[in-house]
């Protein structure tokens, strides 16, 4: 990779000043004091800063390559309250990495039981990205699983958690059309989607 497109500053030029968290609920809310050195020297004045705290997460797209089917979940998000149209959004299966013992993948797969009833066979890892870094810590891992699709559907989700969750599956011709039309505009729909269009021959070719 190019010099240039590397960081020229790293973990030892900034400076925490004072750290508190005035809010911790279904999730957390710290406010951190800090400064940083400048691109061309120096440190820069301190400034605060509200960070939005949430654990790793995952979210994985089953893909049934038998079919040329995928499935995407529907349920209601506070997030989208404002959304035209509706606050219920088509996203992937995902899920909270909230048990320090529980590999990633494991976690997949037991979110892709609870919410949707599928199991899932081979997963190959997509990105591992920082899902806001503006004003948030989350990181959010992507997979790809192949799935048998023949038979899913319905209503899924855990009572005790206030899941009330739809099943849909839809085939790959119908994936330019669901995002031109904003009905899938969340970033981890949107980026599996965007690489199973581009990758999909190959996977197919590995798992059939």
């Amino acid at each position: 990779m190019r010099d240039d497109l590397c960081p020229r500053l790293g973990t030892a030029d900034w400076e925490l000043l004072e750290r508190e968290t005035p809010f911790r609920g279904f999730f957390r809310l710290d406010r951190v004091t800090l400064r940083h050195r400048l691109h061309e020297g120096g440190w820069s004045a301190a400034m605060t800063r509200e960070l939005f705290m949430r654990h790793q997460a995952v979210a994985v797209l089953p893909w049934d390559p038998q079919r040329e089917r995928l499935l995407l979940v529907e349920q209601f998000r506070v997030g989208a309250l404002e959304r035209a149209g509706s606050p219920w959004c088509l996203e992937l299966i995902a899920g909270i990495a909230d048990r320090a013992d529980e590999e990633l993948a494991n976690l997949a797969r037991r979110e892709a039981r609870e919410e949707a009833g599928v199991e899932l066979g081979p997963m190959a890892p997509l990105y591992d990205y920082m899902a806001s870094p503006g004003g948030s810590n989350e990181r959010l891992q992507l997979f790809v699983a192949r799935a048998d699709l023949a038979d899913v559907g319905g209503i899924h989700g855990k009572a005790d958690e206030n899941e009330d969750i739809r099943v849909v599956t839809a085939g790959l011709d119908e994936v330019d059309e669901l995002m031109r039309e904003g009905r899938v505009d969340n970033a981890p729909a949107l980026i599996a989607l965007q690489w199973l269009l581009l990758h999909h021959d190959r996977l197919n070719e590995q798992w059939c």
